[in-house]
């Protein structure tokens, strides 16, 4: 249900109240603009698709505040960046405006990582310090909030760009 709501309102509901999916035609770039929109989409819903199974299958709860998770997700897609699912709908959004050629998504997009990144710093990540206390603070310490890790950071392990062998 919150897969539906949450990122199925915001890169679904609200681009096509916007557009109505009317895309336009014009300039020499609507070709690329438009084959930029569907990689955007096609990478960003699977992020989103598969960032929430991790919830759902690692976490034993949901991305939902109203049904968190147990555990610390940090599998998949999680091993390269803290906000996977927040960066895939952005990617939905923007491959819409690509798509469409449609700037006025791109302003939307703007205004959506900017509401998203106020909620991550005043609601989500103080509360998962709360709840999962050094264990999350070592993981933020090791995988970047929005832009993915070139490695996957291995839990618990050696983390060769971000640790020294231990002595």
């Amino acid at each position: 249900m919150f897969l539906l709501a949450a990122p199925g309102v915001v890169a679904g509901v609200v681009p096509w109240l916007i557009t109505r999916w009317h895309a336009r035609r014009h300039g020499p770039l609507w070709l690329p603009s438009r084959a930029l929109g569907v990689v955007l989409i096609v990478a960003g819903a699977a992020a989103v698709l598969h960032s929430f199974a991790r919830f759902v299958r690692e976490g034993s709860g949901t991305p939902a505040p109203v049904a968190p998770t147990n555990q610390l997700v940090v599998g998949g897609l999680y091993r390269y960046v803290r906000n996977p699912m927040y960066v895939g709908v952005a990617a939905v959004v923007l491959g819409q405006a690509g798509v469409l050629v449609e700037p006025v998504l791109v302003v939307y997009t703007a205004v959506f990582v900017t509401v998203v990144t106020l909620f991550v710093f005043t609601y989500e990540e103080p509360t998962l310090r709360r709840q999962f206390g050094r264990e999350y603070e070592d993981y933020c310490r090791a995988v970047p909030r929005w832009l993915p890790r070139r490695s996957p950071w291995h839990p618990g392990g050696l983390d060769r760009a971000h640790d020294s062998p231990p002595t």
